[in-house]
């Protein structure tokens, strides 16, 4: 019978074996264990809470590159990072695995990212100590992955570590076998034994005894793992489309779960640690909308009560960085105070669209302001010389110049004293408005700082009324606000001045796709703005059109230096050139939608063309023809164990949920066989994951809201009909954009352009045929069509909004 040992701190001491039955159970359960939220202090932070106090203490390593190996020739950061360590590290590879082969050993695999807070808690500890370096040069082939550089690989061993364990995050420490099999793994282990959990040094050790006692056991549970694993995750359809009542079921099912685990003090859905989690915020707008349009406004209501309120609370929590603009990875605590403080660009990108969703609902300034805010800290921070959009910023940094350690939130918490000295006459107001006190404010929930890693310091947070403020301090509202933005402004220049967090400056296709998309909305969303709306730091107040500029020359450098223009392919990530890595199903589906938002807020046809040619592309590499849905991987590296077809809508959205509105809004632009292709691809997707949508609705709200788009009998179409350079077009743009209408399409074309006429005769003759009909040399003439009908044309932007918003009959 098969055993695997477990990397328990009871299970090691003991060498005790859970039998393959048990295995066996874990393995099933690994599409519910995938779908838990991780993240880089995940096991760490929450459950090695003594060993947190000591790690952020441990001083880092010297300059003086006593050690180096392998991943000095590499140009991930991550890899970078670990470049001087006494230990023999590999890069994934070839390399690497024929040597495991000729000495017989297993392989040490850790995986993890240049910006993960236990990641560098681990380096620190274990991988700068001499006696663990030893350790792993002896007895294994120690292999270095960095997580966004290699997503496939980390799919493979996180899947496998959830599955077993029920629970995962980074950095990920997996044992496995020469030919790649994983044989046991966990996250972040300290060196020594404490408080009855056994220390790396102690683990490899185990792993080695086991590795010459156990060894035909411990490799046919991996084997038998993979194996396991694959058949779990790599569903297909029974059928080639949805139940009919299923479609729209799985929208309202989620939006009644989301509502139960609704935090009506604190706002947000579920408990603490809280992540920023937008797909939950886009299925209870899209909802509401559902709701609004079948006349229920009372419930329609209350779902958007609760998406304001969760929107408000986030801004002005210690999770936004109300500084330098932008937010941080997620809440340690219920109210949103203090953050684990590293920042994503995925977060921001999504971010973004649902605070223009939420203006586009309620015209009110707060949401587009934080909008900007986010867009001008991704312009001031992250954007390189050819506009690429970089991945992340550090959660630590030192607290000061020359100083040998670094800090988690070191960049962005504050004393009192610190404010007094730079603020003057303002201090006292500002420390009032942002909850600031002499001895630390990190005083909220018992989880804000259990163990006093902030004390005497200060996480900025609004809990009071501002209006309120204001009036106690005697000033008109605009100045108060006025003086708040010079006091960010003044703390921003000061901290600039200190050691920044480290910038992972990689390229990632798939996250610049998303933000692609929130700049392109940006552009004709925030033109809804009232006239003369003021902006105060770290808000700078742009003409919405420079947004549109920043999304272009995003696209245009993952055009010119990502893809292969022969071969009409996608790398993923790019640093000092193209990783080695081929792009995957995410870096198709996010960069599809975000050329289609490009196009459709006024972006030259040519990105809707590309979004086109990335769509067959995709359909070739990642497509099941036979039983449905993307899986996500091209499947040509045979290093890659399992092709998973992901579903899971967590702090990213899914590939495949991603890719069946992508498809459903093609669907929606072309006519004919082409139309139908889409729709059916789409149709044939949902159907994989039908059991998904039925059980665990949840767990895929995006994938819900799809759901849900196919079932409508046709989508709305703007169509836009005029000369492209004019004022006036901008605006009629601007108004078809102004309303929120997840299942509107726009469509705009210039007739006297052969090239786009052409383009639209070859796809949807309908198109070409409308703009000919209604060309106007002096004006831009709209159209709205929907089941087949088409309104009279309009020809000014306030007749165009009014017609949007006409409930359809």
């Amino acid at each position: 019978m098969l055993k695997l040992l477990r990397l328990s701190s009871s299970l090691l001491a003991r060498h005790s074996l859970s039998t393959t039955s048990n295995l066996s159970s874990s393995l099933r359960r690994a599409t519910k264990y995938r779908n838990r939220p991780c993240c880089s202090a995940f096991v760490g932070r929450f459950h090695t809470h003594k060993v947190l106090a000591m790690a952020e203490t441990t001083p880092s390593s010297s300059s003086s590159h006593k050690h180096s190996n392998r991943l000095s020739d590499e140009h991930s950061p991550y890899l970078l990072q670990h470049a001087h360590n006494p230990v023999n590290w590999y890069s994934w590879g070839e390399e690497a695995f024929a040597e495991a082969r000729r000495r017989d050993v297993p392989i040490f695999l850790s995986i993890g990212y240049s910006t993960c807070h236990w990641c560098h808690v681990m380096k620190v500890e274990s991988f700068e100590d001499e006696e663990v370096a030893e350790l792993l040069n002896d007895s294994f082939v120690s292999v270095k992955v960095d997580r966004e550089e290699r997503p496939d690989v980390d799919k493979v061993y996180m899947t496998f570590v959830q599955a077993l364990y029920g629970g995962g995050g980074w950095p990920l420490s997996v044992f496995i076998s020469p030919d790649l099999k994983p044989l046991m793994g966990g996250t972040y282990f300290p060196p020594d034994d404490k408080y009855g959990r056994p220390g790396f040094k102690t683990i490899l050790r185990k792993v080695t005894d086991a590795w010459f006692s156990q060894r035909d056991t411990l490799v046919k549970s991996g084997a038998f793992a993979i194996e396991q694993l694959s058949e779990a995750l790599s569903a297909s359809a029974s059928s080639k489309k949805l139940p009919d009542e299923l479609s729209q079921n799985a929208l309202h099912l989620c939006a009644e779960q989301l509502s139960q685990s609704y935090d009506s003090q604190y706002g947000g859905f579920g408990s603490a640690p809280k992540f920023p989690r937008p797909v939950e915020i886009q299925l209870m707008l899209y909802h509401a909308k559902k709701l609004d349009d079948a006349g229920n406004y009372s419930e329609s209501k209350k779902g958007l009560q609760m998406v304001f309120f969760t929107l408000q609370c986030m801004a002005r929590g210690g999770i936004h960085d109300h500084i330098g603009g932008g937010f941080h990875r997620y809440s340690v605590d219920e109210c949103w105070h203090v953050p684990h403080f590293e920042k994503m660009l995925y977060d921001q990108g999504q971010l973004v669209n649902v605070y223009l969703d939420a203006f586009s609902i309620t015209n009110d300034v707060f949401y587009s302001s934080l909008s900007r805010d986010i867009l001008d800290y991704l312009r001031r921070d992250m954007i390189g010389p050819e506009g690429e959009i970089f991945s992340a910023e550090d959660a630590d940094s030192a607290e000061r110049e020359g100083a040998n350690k670094k800090k988690e939130g070191a960049f962005y918490i504050w004393t009192s004293q610190e404010i007094d000295d730079i603020l003057g006459e303002h201090a006292t107001l500002f420390k009032d408005h942002y909850y600031v006190k002499p001895l630390g404010n990190c005083d909220l929930s018992r989880m804000s700082d259990p163990h006093d890693e902030f004390k005497g310091k200060n996480v900025l947070i609004e809990l009071t009324d501002t209006s309120a403020l204001a009036k106690k301090y005697g000033l008109p509202l605009e100045k108060y606000l006025d003086i708040l933005g010079e006091c960010r402004q003044k703390l921003f220049d000061a901290r600039s001045r200190g050691p920044r967090p480290h910038l992972d400056d990689k390229v990632i296709v798939s996250w610049n796709g998303l933000a692609i998309s929130s700049l392109a909305r940006a552009s004709k969303i925030l033109m809804g703005e009232a006239e003369g709306t003021k902006y105060n730091f770290p808000v700078v107040g742009c003409d919405p059109k420079e947004y549109m500029t920043a999304a272009e020359k995003a696209a245009s450098f993952i055009r010119r230096h990502l893809y292969n223009e022969q071969a009409r392919r996608l790398e993923h990530s790019f640093r000092n050139g193209p990783s080695k890595a081929p792009g995957f199903l995410d870096d198709y589906a996010f960069l599809i939608s975000g050329l289609l938002d490009l196009y459709e807020v006024g972006g030259g046809i040519h990105w809707l063309v590309w979004a086109t040619e990335l769509q067959n592309k995709q359909d070739e590499l990642f497509l099941d023809r036979e039983g449905g849905g993307y899986f996500n991987t091209p499947g040509e590296d045979p290093s890659v164990l399992l092709r998973v077809k992901e579903d899971h809508d967590g702090a990213e959205p899914s590939g495949n949920s991603v890719s069946a509105i992508n498809l459903i809004r093609l669907a929606s632009m072309m006519t004919g066989s082409k139309s139908e292709y889409y729709r059916q691809n789409a149709e044939h997707l949902l159907a994989v994951f039908e059991s998904r949508l039925k059980d665990m609705a949840m767990a895929v709200p995006l994938m819900c809201c799809a759901a849900d788009m196919i079932s409508l009998p046709s989508h709305k179409q703007v169509v836009l009909v005029g000369h492209k350079s004019s004022l006036e077009f901008d605006k009629m743009l601007a108004a078809a954009h102004a309303s929120y209408d997840p299942n509107r399409t726009v469509i705009h074309i210039d007739p006297t352009d052969n090239e786009e006429m052409e383009i639209w005769e070859d796809n949807n003759s309908n198109i070409a045929l409308m703009a000919r009909n209604n060309f106007a040399a002096d004006k831009v003439v709209a159209l709205v069509c929907q089941n087949f009908t088409c309104s009279p044309p309009v020809t000014d932007p306030k007749s165009l909004k009014a017609l949007l918003l006409k409930k359809s009959s």
